[in-house]
């Protein structure tokens, strides 16, 4: 047999696959030979488990050498058990049936007097340990971290962590094990007992370790706090230099920790903020192992409870970093003030044109990250600069930054234009650059803006005609021309009204029907846009005067009462026979009435508060998802559709049992609902202490009592899920948000609004992410038996990136006045990027 340099060599010099095969599967015959023949020469049973390493990592299989590793572990030989151990963490896993022949060896050579076996044992350990071996050998774990040997002390906790992962139970062993590392004097074991420590602290923030720990670690942070000032304020130490800095691995780890430990806590952060201080103003930038120690620093002034003036510190240390030169760096910081513009708005603006210089960088990486931060930075004071930086980059964007940025910008002249003429000239401007990419609800906005602006009808339409005659290949773009075209003809027929030079241009009635037409017979004809033009010609034929023109578009209506598509033919044939009623037409196509802009209706609603860093109550999941109904307001305007919006029904035994799930799933309410009245008393009794309400109040009158079906409790107990009644009045713009849930990037948001013994809320759900989609997003609620609630359909239940949908609740006291602050639960359901609908419970009280 050849040698493991032999064999790497054959396999390396092979010039096609083949040959490399041949090489492999010869050689694996013969240690396979070489197995069976039971040589008792360690020698030659340790070439051949190299040669099966090497063959690891080439991907061949290697199953059949993982006996010889057991064998080798079984040798007195240090060499042996070193390639032994190696071949078990890399061959087998914790799924393995043979790993249970490895704890004997193990538990042999944790108690070895050799340091180095013993290592070689806890690195194994540490690595394929299962919950079997963990609590079979924690004991000798625990033992090891008492020891004198600092080598052995170290690896001790880090394999404490695997055991601590695998077995929760068994932290309580560790735990004053962990205290007395953490005050440890050897660097490498102070370094190993903080990430022992941090695991510990994390595991009971993520919910899946035990409580409590974090308390106990926080009188340790005095001594930290000085350990870190040492390696700060020291010399020269060469076993623990880097780059002129000492020891930057264990400076990292303690900030680390002491982030843990100061998060939600002000005491412990005050504790800690003027060593934060220290660091983040006296570390060397210059190189990468101080920005490492600085970034560090910024996330644990960041995320603890430190002043302000400290963190303007932390975000100006993150403005250095992206006038670096180092992508990696720079990248680094985009993410990282992406996270904190909702903390330090003001801090991060200052930084405003070096992020804008981002956008020009080739990475693409940068730019995306550049790009969301650049949006989250538009308010009301730099809306004008900041969009037309993005409207220049979407000029030359790769087409996956467009459907985002389309919507983006959209969102921001929505929110903050400073006029109403600069929003609709914004708006154009995206219609014209990327049509193609702009989303329904951009494009249902600007139509309802038009609508709704009688004074700049005539400059939009104008400016829509001239932009459709130079480009037809925008389908955006043709969609909103078109629409306002067939609306508002006559204003364009008239002639320009405005300075510009390509308004004031004369406009006949064959220019129109011509363009039309030339729509028609490209490539860029889409069903969508032949539905929109059929509309917009029909139109037509009441604001023009030439017979000839007119009859053109009657020619061109009675050509697709044929077509294929059903919708398109439909509408030919209804607008076709409308020419024999001509009075019927003339009012039919009157011009539409400006709609009623409703908060409900709004695409982009009210800019969301401020970020809460705050725990959510979380519900089980659940299959059920909420039916939805969605109105497409677009064609609604245009008159291309009469669909009706929908409303979720459901019996009144699955809302019972939806009632008891959301009460906590047993408050007796598994037959049907009862009629409402008095007799429906015993399911009030049943949960009425939801809210710990121990008063009864008495039954309202039946003339008080809704008659729907989905009022449970005859009005003791307000509990309902979406319901096709009316929506409320709105609620005033001005009216505060209150943040009520945010999770994975969908944020809800609650505005209260109240009137005698009546309280409108309305929740405003809002995908925050940059590329996720939420589907059958919606809310149930349930309110304390004194109240009724009324809780309406959400307008939209499908959220993009962005986008924002909202339900109306109706809070009304059954018996005197609201209390000072609403308590209701809410039962939240969505769907991310196509995946399982999930449901969170989450109780909210009114600030």
């Amino acid at each position: 047999m050849s040698s493991l340099k032999q064999f790497i060599r054959n396999v390396r010099s092979a010039k096609t696959i083949a040959d490399e095969r041949a090489v492999i599967q010869k050689e694996s015959a013969a240690i396979r030979a070489s197995f069976r023949e039971e040589s008792h020469d360690s020698g030659v049973r340790r070439n051949n488990v190299a040669k099966l390493l090497y063959l690891f990592t080439l991907g061949e299989r290697t199953h059949f050498g993982q006996i010889e590793c057991l064998k080798l572990l079984a040798s007195h030989r240090f060499a042996d058990k070193r390639l032994g151990y190696l071949g078990t963490m890399l061959l087998l896993d914790e799924n393995q049936e043979v790993l249970t022949l490895v704890t004997n060896s193990l538990k042999n050579d944790l108690g070895h007097s050799n340091q180095y076996i013993v290592g070689l044992a806890l690195c194994a350990l540490g690595n394929i340990a299962s919950i079997e071996m963990s609590r079979d050998l924690f004991l000798e774990v625990e033992n090891l971290m008492s020891t004198a040997n600092p080598y052995i002390r170290r690896k001790a906790a880090i394999c404490a962590m695997r055991i601590c992962r695998k077995v929760p139970d068994l932290y309580e062993h560790f735990l004053e094990k962990a205290k007395t590392l953490l005050g440890d004097r050897n660097h490498g074991v102070l370094i190993c007992g903080l990430t022992f420590a941090t695991d510990l602290c994390e595991a009971e923030e993520e919910e899946e370790g035990p409580e409590g720990v974090i308390e106990m670690f926080r009188p340790l942070a005095g001594g930290l706090v000085r350990a870190l000032k040492g390696l700060t304020t020291s010399g020269y130490a060469p076993e623990h230099d880097v780059s002129g800095i000492t020891d930057p691995f264990l400076q990292v780890k303690i900030l680390r920790f002491l982030r843990v430990l100061g998060r939600g806590d002000a005491a412990t952060s005050e504790m800690i903020n003027d060593i934060l201080a220290q660091v983040a103003t006296n570390t060397d930038s210059s190189k990468n192992v101080g920005n490492s120690i600085l970034y560090e620093a910024v996330l644990t002034i960041l995320d603890i409870e430190a002043d302000s003036g400290l963190r303007v510190l932390g975000v100006n240390i993150l403005g250095k970093f992206l006038a670096n030169k180092d992508n990696n760096i720079r990248y680094v910081a985009l993410n990282t003030l992406n996270k904190v513009v909702a903390i330090e708005p003001n801090a991060v603006q200052r930084h405003r044109n070096t992020i804008l210089e981002c956008l020009r960088d080739p990475d693409i990486s940068i730019r995306r990250r550049a790009l969301d931060l650049s949006f989250m930075l538009i308010n009301e004071g730099n809306v004008r600069v900041l969009v037309r930086e993005l409207l220049a980059f979407l000029e030359g964007a790769d087409n996956e930054f467009k459907p985002s940025m389309t919507t983006q910008i959209g969102i921001a002249a929505d929110r903050f234009a400073p006029n109403k003429r600069w929003h609709m000239d914004t708006i154009l401007r995206v219609l014209k650059l990327a049509g193609n990419y702009v989303k329904e609800q951009i494009l249902s906005s600007f139509v309802r803006l038009i609508a709704t602006t009688p004074e700049l009808q005539t400059y939009a339409v104008q400016k829509l005609y001239s932009s459709l005659k130079e480009d037809i290949s925008q389908e955006g773009l043709t969609l909103a021309a078109t629409w306002s075209i067939g609306e508002y003809a006559d204003s364009l027929l008239q002639g320009g009204q405005y300075e510009e030079e390509e308004l004031v241009k004369e406009v006949r009635e064959s220019d129109l029907v011509d363009l039309f037409m030339n729509i028609l017979n490209s490539t860029y004809a889409s069903q969508i846009v032949i539905e929109y033009i059929i509309t917009a010609s029909m139109k037509l034929t009441v604001r023009m005067t030439d017979a000839s023109q007119i009859e053109r578009l009657r020619r061109f209506l009675s050509s697709r009462t044929a077509d294929l598509s059903v919708e398109i033919q439909q509408r030919a044939v209804e607008y076709t026979n409308l020419f024999g009623y001509d009075q019927i037409r003339r009012g039919v196509l009157e011009r539409m009435p400006a709609p009623e802009i409703c908060e409900e209706q709004r695409v982009l609603g009210a800019p969301t508060a401020k970020k809460r860093q705050s725990k959510i109550v979380r519900g089980k999941s659940t299959k059920t998802a909420k039916p939805t109904g969605d109105h497409d307001l677009l064609l609604d305007l245009m008159g291309g559709s009469d669909a009706p919006v929908t409303s979720p029904t459901s019996n009144s035994s699955n809302t019972a049992d939806l009632l008891a799930d959301i009460l906590g799933g047993d408050s007796g309410l598994s037959s049907p609902a009862p009629t409402p009245g008095p007799q429906g008393s015993s399911s009030k009794n049943d949960i009425m202490g939801l809210f710990g309400s121990n008063g009864a109040s008495p039954s309202p009158q039946p003339s008080q009592q809704s008659s729907s079906g989905l009022d449970l409790l005859g009005g003791g107990m307000g509990a309902s899920a979406p319901s096709p009644a009316a929506s409320p009045a709105p609620v005033a713009a001005s009216t505060p948000a209150h943040n009520a849930y945010n999770k994975d990037g969908l944020a809800l948001a609650l505005q209260v609004q109240r009137s005698g013994a009546t309280a409108q809320i309305v929740a405003k759900f809002r995908n925050e992410s940059n590329f996720d989609h939420f589907s059958n997003v919606g809310l149930q609620a349930a309110v304390p038996k004194s109240q009724k609630l009324q809780l309406s359909a959400i307008s939209k239940a499908d959220l993009d990136a962005g986008d924002e949908g909202v339900q109306t609740l109706r809070v009304t006291a059954l018996n005197g006045a609201l209390p000072p602050k609403l308590r209701i639960r809410f039962r939240v359901t969505s769907a991310r990027d196509g995946g399982d609908p999930v449901t969170d419970q989450v109780d909210w009280s009114e600030p």
